[in-house]
């Protein structure tokens, strides 16, 4: 991997930390915590799709504890966010944009990181989804709400969906930043899409 395309991961890495941790330091608020589960919450949700994969991979140290950098940008991110709390308007739509953009941002480096390991396609794009949505899933089971990926509406469909793009970029030869974005924008505005339309899968329970 060349330095250019490394540098690119590395700022997708710490602009999704920064995008969960603001998703997560949102949902804590809305539910009255304290700072201090502001924080918590910040922070699992920021790292809990992460620390799952690194958990899975054999002979993989977890991210967080071996590069400081995460843990000072989740801080970081969840101050600016209580300072700008009152700026932050229309909460619900402000904590899907961010979750969007964090789901987006991990999954591609999910996909990145399995390639590096040579693990099977299905494989890959799985590590990927799980990057990108387990940290919504801890976030949620935290806060006592049903995970976003176990309800009707589409979310990690879309994480699998770009991610297979991304990868079958890579796949066919395709190099450079564009492919990165690309991947990126199609799970981002898939998401805004879904979300804007309340798209969802077919209620497979009947309605009473």
């Amino acid at each position: 991997m060349n330095i250019e395309v490394q540098n690119i991961l590395d700022f997708i890495a710490v602009a999704g930390v920064i995008s969960f941790a603001i998703s997560g330091a949102l949902t804590a608020m809305d539910r009255k915590f304290d700072i201090f589960g502001v924080f918590i919450i910040a922070f699992a949700t920021s790292v809990g799709g992460g620390t799952f994969r690194d958990i899975m991979i054999p002979h993989r140290d977890v991210f967080w504890l071996v590069d400081p950098i995460y843990a000072y940008v989740i801080m970081a991110g969840t101050v600016l966010t209580l300072i700008f709390r009152k700026r932050l308007c229309h909460l619900k739509k402000t904590l899907s944009l961010f979750d969007t953009i964090g789901l987006a941002l991990y999954t591609i480096i999910g996909v990145q990181i399995g390639m590096q390991y040579d693990l099977p396609s299905v494989s890959i794009i799985a590590i990927g989804t799980i990057t990108g949505s387990f940290g919504g899933v801890v976030r949620d089971i935290l806060v006592n709400e049903v995970p976003l990926i176990f309800k009707k509406e589409i979310y990690a469909t879309i994480s699998i969906f770009g991610g297979s793009i991304y990868y079958g970029l890579i796949i066919f030869g395709f190099q450079g930043a564009w492919t990165e974005l690309v991947s990126i924008a199609i799970i981002i505005i898939l998401r805004l899409v879904v979300v804007k339309y309340e798209l969802s899968f077919p209620n497979i329970y009947p309605e009473h």
